[in-house]
């Protein structure tokens, strides 16, 4: 797993130009009802192939988190069920099944913000497993990951660690 730091200057300020993009979506999905603050963009060669906030609430489907509802715009406007070469940003660390998806989806990078440490616990269900394992343990050489772009950011859209959180705001716990 890599750190800002680790990478070149020109990979870096795109990769801060990407996350910024979803930022400003989370920020747009924490303020509507039925949405929620993470935001994702899929980018391939330079470009935005698609791009979502989370919509589990408005869609009535828990599967809807931003990186799934990504996924899925970022196949079908593509007509394939494989984004090689792609590059998925997200404001938090992929949960378990967004991490799985990537994988099966064979993005062949994944760039996060906020990771567990960063945030309260219960975007992570208040458990111990880390989905980077799931990608360490996938077989997949290919697929590299990049953590902590724009992490401060990227964190204040959530609860911090210990926080009080709002029962009708807890999810997860």
């Amino acid at each position: 797993m890599n750190r800002p730091g680790d990478a070149d200057s020109v990979t870096g300020a795109r990769d801060g130009h990407y996350m910024r993009r979803a930022i400003a979506l989370a920020e747009r999905g924490g303020s509507r009802p039925g949405f929620g603050p993470i935001g994702c963009v899929i980018v391939i060669d330079g470009e935005i192939i698609s791009e979502a906030c989370n919509e589990a609430d408005s869609r009535h489907d828990p599967t809807a988190h931003a990186e799934i509802v990504a996924i899925r715009r970022a196949t079908e406007s593509l007509k394939t069920t494989e984004l090689r070469g792609a590059t998925l940003y997200s404001t938090l660390q992929p949960c378990g099944m967004c991490t799985m998806a990537s994988i099966w989806a064979r993005i062949g990078r994944i760039v996060f913000g906020a990771g567990r440490r960063q945030v309260h616990k219960m975007y992570f269900e208040g458990r111990h497993l880390d989905t980077i394992d799931f990608i360490n343990d996938a077989f997949r050489d290919d697929l590299q990951v990049t953590e902590g772009v724009l992490c401060g950011q990227c964190a204040a859209l959530y609860y911090k660690p210990g926080e009080d959180v709002p029962f009708a705001e807890q999810t997860n716990i």
